[in-house]
């Protein structure tokens, strides 16, 4: 079992910047990438990046290359997405996952535990 517990949502204006992170704990070792995923009201979730723990490459959906950064403290199990030039479309709900294949994923069905979300609202 893993557990997953996402922070650091909030409101910010357009153009601002905000850190999420997502502490795991439980059986942690079995953890080989780490995606995050948003989701809008009305909409289906959509992957925003992933980091592969094998040599901490990253991947990111078109739409927040650039903007977004994903990293991870490997000693305090957290993953930190960093947000900066943010849109009003930026705004949902978003979720960290753990996955235990060794790669990138965009698919959701790639990972296997997930988190409760934090809201993100960004403000034109």
């Amino acid at each position: 079992q893993v557990q997953l517990v996402e922070s650091g949502g909030g409101s910010v204006q357009s153009g601002g910047s905000l850190r999420l992170s997502c502490v795991a704990s439980g059986n942690t070792s079995r953890i080989k990438h780490m995606g995050w995923f948003r989701q809008a009201p009305g909409k289906e979730r959509d992957f925003v990046g992933t980091i592969n723990y094998s040599d901490d490459s990253t991947f990111y959906t078109d739409s927040v290359k650039g903007r977004f950064t994903i990293s991870r403290d490997n000693a305090k199990n957290t993953v930190f997405l960093q947000m900066n030039s943010l849109k009003s479309e930026d705004t949902a709900v978003y979720s960290c996952a753990a996955g235990f294949f060794d790669g990138a994923f965009l698919a959701p069905a790639a990972y296997h535990y997930w988190g409760q979300g934090t809201q993100v609202t960004v403000s034109s």
